[in-house]
């Protein structure tokens, strides 16, 4: 049996942002309508490390003449690894033919991370930002904030974007490398206060442990999408934050089980389990109106989802096998 080998390099050139935010659109819709299996993840944690590793099981049925797609995604999330110049964020991706559950290709998991997470939050922004927005602030500097740009510039006509991130020097690097590359006043910002209380669009992609953003900094009508926690012991967004915003998230059922920016809101008090208004897909099928007014403040909680990596994987499957990329290995 041979298996389709794709690296890192060959995956981001074979999954653009603009095509992985529309592969997202129909893997979320194909989710709210039924058509895709996404169990809870699995979570190892590594004894005497401050890592996990995750197994990420999915599947999506056949639909518009296209066949099913099996996957799965195992990552390991080391965030000490940043200080150590090394991605977070390891792993890979399996997809195994739908009907026989052979092995059929293995590819980056990182890089399919890096660009279907922003990508999803690209897609929250689209359906739930308002129209007119147009200033972005970013807190973090790593891989996402890189990938949040380019998804948010997808979706918005961005007139000024500020970042800020606890290393000052990483902000300033990552601004200089996205001057280069997008047309729009990009700013180092000195606090996290400063970074978004001009912005309509704010994305938290950090490693933090406890809050970074305040609601008293926000002004009406901001979208926030929440993506750097993935853990209930850990969150970027405070408690009036979440209490004050109409809550998105992209699985329902991973949000009550991993969401510390949720979860830490409830064991205050302050809201309920109830609080999650509807899932994305339920937003991008028409299920639910998603933002009701400009004043309204929305609030995307991303944790990823074994269907994203397994469309990713079915798209770039296809665009590698019709271009030639990568290497087919005897198993």
């Amino acid at each position: 049996m041979d298996v389709l080998v794709l690296n890192a390099e060959e995956v981001t050139r074979l999954l653009p942002m603009p095509e992985c935010i529309k592969v997202m659109r129909d893997a979320l819709a194909a989710l709210a309508r039924g058509e895709a299996l996404v169990p809870l993840r699995t979570v190892m944690r590594v004894p005497g490390a401050s890592g996990f590793l995750g197994l990420m099981p999915g599947y999506i049925a056949p639909a518009r003449g296209e066949g099913g797609a099996l996957g799965m995604k195992a990552v390991s999330v080391f965030p000490g690894n940043a200080k150590r110049g090394i991605d977070t964020h390891q792993g890979a991706v399996l997809l195994f033919e739908a009907d026989t559950g052979r092995l059929s290709a293995l590819m980056d998991g990182a890089a399919i991370t890096a660009i279907r997470t922003a990508a999803v939050s690209g897609v929250a922004t689209d359906v739930l930002a308002r129209a007119d927005a147009d200033e972005l602030a970013i807190l973090g500097a790593g891989v996402q904030a890189r990938s949040h740009m380019e998804a948010i510039a997808a979706t918005r006509p961005l007139r000024r974007v500020r970042i800020w991130s606890r290393n000052g020097e990483h902000a300033a690097a990552l601004a200089s490398e996205l001057r280069s590359r997008f047309q729009v006043p990009i700013e180092v910002a000195a606090s996290p206060e400063t970074a978004v209380q001009a912005a309509d669009i704010v994305a938290t992609v950090t490693a933090s442990v406890e809050p970074i953003l305040e609601r008293r900094w926000l002004k009406e009508g901001v979208h926030i999408n929440a993506v750097g926690s993935s853990i209930p012991t850990s969150r970027e967004i405070d408690t009036a934050t979440m209490a004050a915003a109409r809550l998105f998230v992209d699985r329902r059922e991973s949000a009550l089980a991993e969401a510390g920016d949720l979860l830490m809101a409830v064991r205050e008090g302050a809201v309920t389990d109830d609080h999650i208004v509807a899932e994305l897909g339920d937003v991008i099928i028409g299920k639910d109106p998603g933002r009701r007014s400009p004043a309204e403040l929305t609030l995307f909680k991303s944790l990823g989802l074994a269907v994203e990596d397994v469309a990713s994987a079915a798209y770039i499957v296809r665009r590698a096998r019709e271009t030639g990329t990568g290497q087919r290995i005897k198993m």
